[in-house]
């Protein structure tokens, strides 16, 4: 691709088609949905384009690293939004309290990784 602007935005829309894909199928089957959403193709995609730009070997094994450190504080959020669902909470509120409990995590999981000596 010649241009930087022509690269970026191909490389969104190939994000954006996956996205919405995963949305779609949802609609109509909620489980295989979940799956095509739970596939790590953001992070999948990432590498890709972080190693199209910068070939590094070290900087690649130390995104793919920090990224798993990452995911796990992720994970909870995916059982208090449907736990707030049904339990009559709204949508929006659930998905601020997943994400505000998420940021917590991620505060919590950078700092015991600094202690522990895991650089990220």
């Amino acid at each position: 691709m010649g241009s930087p602007m022509l690269y970026l935005a191909s490389k969104a829309i190939i994000s954006a088609i996956l996205i919405a894909a995963a949305s779609e199928v949802a609609k109509r089957y909620p489980g295989f949905g979940a799956l095509i959403a739970s596939l790590p193709v953001v992070s999948v995609l990432g590498m890709i384009w972080l190693w199209h730009d910068r070939p590094d070997a070290t900087n690649m094994a130390a995104h793919a690293q920090a990224t798993f450190w990452f995911v796990l504080p992720s994970l909870p959020m995916f059982l208090l939004i449907p736990g707030l669902l049904r339990h009559g909470v709204g949508f929006w509120p659930a998905l601020a309290a997943g994400c505000g409990l998420t940021i917590l995590l991620y505060f919590a999981m950078v700092f015991a990784l600094q202690r522990l000596d895991i650089a990220l």
